[in-house]
């Protein structure tokens, strides 16, 4: 509704970073981003989404010009079946069932788009809280990536709204551990 929604805590930090490393490294970057206080770094093509369907259709529209897609963004799994709320949702007696539905899998159908093509690389982001390496593992497999940046958020210092963290990079060649 216009007061409250379901959302998740990540800042977009980490993908303001890679955008701003990226142009430091001469590369034209179109930085899509869902609802953040943070700037963006100057010399990026920005493109604002504020729903999971808006950033599927806007890396859609852009895969195409793109050597690399890295999907640092933690689009929303699930979204509320009946959309948002014009008006605000006022407490009642008893319960609430919200029904979600499936939202998009953005890499998951660049991957399948890619079809086993070089180009575009692939790059995901795993936010994880146990079985950090295997679920990113699986990600890499299941959406047919190139690596899977993988965070265990349920360490300290690590994860969503920190200036410090940690990873594990994992391709189809292995695992690389970045410390803090």
């Amino acid at each position: 509704d216009p007061v409250r929604y379901l959302g998740n805590r990540s800042t977009g930090r980490m993908g303001f970073a890679v955008a701003a490393e990226a142009i430091a490294r001469g590369a034209r970057v179109i930085l899509i981003s869902g609802p953040t206080s943070l700037d963006p770094p100057v010399a990026a093509e920005m493109v604002q989404v504020r729903s999971a369907e808006q950033m599927h259709a806007a890396v859609l529209a852009r895969v195409a010009q793109a050597d690399a897609v890295i999907m640092a963004a933690a689009v929303a799994d699930y979204t509320p079946t009946a959309g948002p709320l014009i008006g605000k949702l006022h407490k009642e007696e008893g319960n609430l069932t919200v029904n979600l539905r499936r939202t998009p899998d953005i890499l998951g159908e660049l991957g399948r788009r890619r079809a086993g093509e070089a180009v575009p690389i692939l790059v995901g982001f795993a936010a994880e809280t146990s079985d950090v390496v295997e679920r990113a593992r699986q990600k890499l497999v299941a959406k047919q990536l190139d690596l899977v940046v993988a965070n265990d958020v349920a360490q300290p210092d690590t994860g969503f709204a920190c200036d410090t963290n940690a990873a594990s990079l994992v391709t189809a060649d292995g695992v690389e551990e970045v410390p803090l």
